[in-house]
């Protein structure tokens, strides 16, 4: 990738810090499973939303819908990853934005 990518992370509405490894860690996986999706190529800019096992992705303004099977892979990655980090503990809601700059 060519473009370089600013990762934030909310959970509970609550911004979580994420040091070098782990922002870039998050940013490469959400990054590579939604460009793998039709419609998540050439991405500027990413909101993905995981609320009670559903997944909201709005990749460049448009939401893209998704297939039970990849809503529950991306479900069960990102839930892995996020709660593995430090300071985060009971997820109701986490909202991922990545941006292009």
């Amino acid at each position: 990738m060519d473009k370089k990518f600013v990762t934030a992370l909310k959970v509970n509405d609550a911004q979580i810090e994420l040091n070098r490894f782990a922002g870039q860690f998050l940013t490469q996986t959400v990054l590579g499973a939604v460009s793998s999706l039709k419609g998540g190529e050439d991405i500027h800019d990413l909101e993905l939303l995981l609320e009670a096992g559903n997944v909201k992705l709005v990749v460049n303004g448009d939401e893209l819908p998704l297939t039970p099977f990849p809503e529950e892979i991306i479900t069960n990655t990102i839930t892995g990853l996020v709660s593995s980090l430090k300071g985060v503990s009971q997820m109701d809601i986490v909202k991922i934005n990545v941006t292009a700059q």
